[in-house]
């Protein structure tokens, strides 16, 4: 091999270890907790029907206040969503509803569901689901995430909402945790039934995976990680199967501060730990942040106008930057709200953290009958 060649072969191997560094950066477990995971797939979930139990599954109490039930849906895509239903008890007439869903690698049964059964008892029907891939969900492979196919599943759950005999289907809002927060930006953008979106300590998926923290990857960075995800797709590709990196939130010590903040919240049993959770249990697969770093979720933001947008985020959140870049892309009528003291998981599950006074004010105001007749024009 003449000096040439080997010059390339070494700057090859260069690019591609440095591309194998970053890609630890973007997909590790700052993001959201994870988009790693173990070498092993995930079992396989059906597509059309899912053994759903009966039993309370979730990570916080059950309230006498509402009515639970398992329910499903079809997304767009033929992909069966497994979702809790919470009605207030003793409701009449039809009611305003709420499609809720993350944190991003969480399942229904933490975050989403508290916040689905806690609007319940606000007098909402609420709906918590499982997206696309993941928890109880269909779709294969397990452990995938998608900008366009999780948008869509909000959608797919205003379709379910909006057929219930007991809803009204002009007065349908969404929520989105973290990393739903971005989805849900994306899918009111689109989907003009949307009559109004509240996001909680969001992430823009697409923003961190192609840009790192505080936009902080370089181009020589994002092309080495490119070719890294690139490389992954032919070992995929030669084992019939994506693979997936080490277990999330395994602290071996000086992790960042948020990054223990998310352990101490999905490894938790006495918070948030939950065997169907990625972030708790497994990890997304090596090339999963591919799509979301080619397809920028927030371009349209603008055009949710005139339906409002509700973002709220904690003060000392690390992902902070992200609501504040959102709030000032989005047109009118749009709100910031920053909870003094809070970091980022505090929202997933602190009653006393997460303001529920002010999503009801914001859904109630913005869910009356007629309130937003013009914004579907």
């Amino acid at each position: 091999m003449n000096n040439h060649s080997e010059n390339q072969l070494q700057a090859n191997e260069d690019l591609l270890s440095a591309g194998r560094r970053q890609l630890l950066k973007l997909t590790g477990t700052g993001i959201a907790a994870a988009c790693m995971a173990s070498a092993i797939a995930a079992p396989a979930a059906a597509e059309t029907t899912l053994n759903l139990g009966d039993s309370w599954d979730k990570t916080f109490p059950r309230s006498e206040k509402v009515e639970h039930k398992k329910v499903t849906f079809t997304n767009r895509y033929g992909i069966t969503l497994a979702a809790d239903v919470y009605q207030p008890k003793n409701a009449s007439g039809k009611l305003p509803a709420l499609a809720i869903s993350g944190a991003f690698g969480a399942v229904k049964e933490q975050s989403s569901g508290l916040y689905a059964q806690t609007m319940a008892e606000r007098g909402f029907i609420t709906l918590a689901f499982d997206p696309s891939y993941t928890g109880e969900s269909g779709g294969e492979p397990r452990n995938v995430a998608s900008p366009d196919i999780n948008t869509e599943d909000f959608s797919a759950a205003v379709d379910f909402l909006g057929l219930l005999p007991e809803v009204d289907r002009e007065r349908i809002g969404i929520i989105g945790i973290c990393g739903w927060g971005g989805m849900a930006l994306n899918a009111a953008a689109v989907d003009k039934r949307i009559k109004a979106v509240a996001t909680s300590t969001m992430y823009d998926m697409s923003r961190v995976m192609s840009n790192g923290y505080n936009d902080s990857t370089t181009k020589k960075q994002r092309s080495a990680a490119l070719e890294q995800l690139s490389q992954q797709r032919w070992q995929d590709a030669e084992a019939g199967k994506p693979a997936l990196g080490p277990v999330s939130l395994e602290l071996k010590g000086g992790e960042p501060q948020f990054v223990q903040e998310y352990a101490a919240y999905y490894k938790s049993t006495k918070r948030g730990f939950h065997p169907r959770a990625i972030n708790s249990n497994s990890a997304w697969t090596m090339t999963n942040p591919l799509s979301f770093m080619n397809m920028p979720l927030l371009s349209y933001i603008d055009e949710i106008s005139p339906r409002p947008i509700l973002l709220i985020h904690g003060e000392k959140a690390h992902s902070r930057y992200f609501s504040e870049t959102a709030y000032k892309a989005a047109a009118e009528p749009k709100e910031l709200l920053i909870i003094k003291d809070a970091n980022h998981v505090d929202l997933y599950d602190q009653i006393d953290v997460i303001p529920f006074d002010k999503l009801t004010e914001f859904f109630e105001k913005n869910l009356l009958p007629g309130a937003n007749k013009k914004a579907s024009a």
